[in-house]
């Protein structure tokens, strides 16, 4: 490594911070089903990837949704997606 510290926006942080809950809310599912909540995580995130860095709005609205899809499918009631 190099030990360069890269400074994020808080925006970025922001969304970062909701991949990795993410990721770590999969710990949760099933082991079986864990690759597929990976493999919907990257989709759902890759789908959005060309959005402009300064296009704040669109970024705080995709946060505002990726969450509340969080807390949909942290519920123990949901065990597996389909990508």
């Amino acid at each position: 490594m190099s030990g360069v510290s890269v400074r994020r926006s808080g925006l970025q942080q922001e969304v970062l911070g909701l991949y990795r809950q993410c990721f770590r809310a999969a710990r949760l599912k099933p082991e079986a089903n864990r690759p597929h909540f990976h493999a919907f995580i990257r989709m759902q995130f890759r789908k959005h990837s060309e959005v402009k860095q300064r296009d704040f709005s669109t970024i705080e609205y995709l946060l505002r949704t990726g969450k509340r899809q969080l807390d949909v499918y942290s519920s123990p009631s949901i065990e597996d997606v389909t990508v």
